[in-house]
């Protein structure tokens, strides 16, 4: 099971990656761009969702595109959350209590990469 501090070890190493305290939490930028962050039950989230939120630590990060996120939620329908809200999109929710360190590492870098511009990209070997 990952924790936090496994995100904020694999956000550190990422080039010029920030974490920022939010009033939802603890966020990770790339050159301004929102990358992940702590979830927070917010009015606006479905109820059910809004629920898990509230009891759990629950981690959104951004994806290439909306089927990425639909994938994912398929593949694995108890650890990653449907929708959280409409904004932001696309992006992805899970809840930290099911990922392991590895996947954890796997989507953070996913996520840094769709918002890292190709300079950032190159420094970590990026080749596309």
């Amino acid at each position: 099971m990952a924790i936090l501090d496994d995100l904020r070890l694999t956000a550190a190493a990422l080039p010029g990656s920030e974490e920022r305290a939010t009033t939802g939490g603890a966020a990770w930028f790339v050159r301004g761009k929102l990358y992940a962050w702590e979830c927070h039950p917010w009015p606006s989230i479905p109820p059910e969702i809004r629920a898990i939120i509230a009891t759990e630590l629950v981690v959104g990060v951004k994806v290439a595109d909306r089927m990425d996120a639909l994938a994912l939620v398929d593949m694995a329908p108890d650890v990653f959350l449907r929708t959280t809200t409409p904004w932001g999109e696309p992006k992805v929710a899970f809840r930290m209590a099911g990922i392991d360190e590895d996947h954890l590492a796997e989507l953070v870098t996913e996520a840094w990469r769709t918002q890292a511009p190709k300079y950032l990209r190159r420094e970590l070997g990026d080749e596309h």
